[in-house]
């Protein structure tokens, strides 16, 4: 069985994020990127089931320009055996993303697509739910755990007030959680390895799809700057301040 992961290229979650000056943005130039942290977790679970003898190959496929070719190379040394750049100039957003992984689903006939939650940029949590929607295959999101049983894969996902087992067909779409797995440390043989793993570049019109944008981003803007504490010395004084200055209480 394949599995498909999907992964972007994002800035480095321990990185300042900086707005760029006329507000179209985040400033990206000079900007530590990786693997979106969820989409890590999601390459770790494939590299797990193919330890465990269910998958046979684990093709990882990124959308964006020739730099993404370095998170591709990261997932390799992870352990995938091969990649995919789907080579696009513009952000693509999720309908785009979506539309361009139901063709790579379908020519490389993979069992199950993995692909994280969200990205911790845009925040969507929606290419993996367009997906199944554009396939007609059945998805489980915010997996917590996931078991290949036969033709079929259950995953177990958190929901409010407990937990939900699933039982899906295969081919299936599973967007993973954080408490999936932990992500390993690619070793140094293993990043040598990478580079003379194949990684083949496409372009969207090689799989008939049309990249087109339905949302336009007005202005990105840092969040408003938080007023300092203030120490009070009794319950009196807060009550006062609750009730006078932040008016919270009658």
């Amino acid at each position: 069985m394949k599995v498909l992961v999907a992964i972007k290229r994002v800035i480095d979650p321990y990185a300042k994020v900086r707005i760029k000056s006329d507000g179209s943005g985040v400033e990206t130039d000079n900007v530590k990127m990786a693997i979106n942290p969820f989409c890590e977790i999601a390459v770790e679970e494939a590299i797990r089931l193919k330890e465990a003898g269910t998958a046979e190959e684990i093709i990882v496929v990124s959308l964006g320009g020739d730099e993404c070719q370095e998170q591709l190379r990261s997932a390799l040394a992870l352990g995938a055996d091969r990649a995919i750049h789907v080579s696009v100039t513009q952000t693509c957003q999720p309908l785009s993303v979506a539309k361009v992984l139901k063709a790579l689903m379908e020519k490389e006939q993979a069992g199950i697509v993995l692909l994280g939650k969200q990205s911790i940029d845009t925040d969507n949590n929606q290419v993996a739910q367009m997906l199944a929607a554009l396939t007609g295959r059945p998805q489980a999101t915010f997996a917590s755990k996931l078991t290949i049983d036969g033709e079929y894969i259950e995953v177990e996902r958190e929901v409010d007030g407990g937990l939900e087992r699933l039982k899906l067909a295969l081919p299936a779409i599973v967007s993973t959680d954080l408490r999936l797995n932990e992500p390993r440390y690619a070793s140094l043989p293993n990043i040598m390895k990478a580079k003379r793993k194949p990684m083949e570049t496409m372009t969207p019109d090689e799989l008939s799809v049309v990249i087109r944008d339905s949302q336009t981003v007005i202005e990105v803007m840092a969040p408003a700057v938080r007023s300092a504490g203030v120490k009070v010395t009794s319950v009196d004084e807060l009550v006062d301040k609750l009730r006078n200055e932040a008016k919270v209480i009658d």
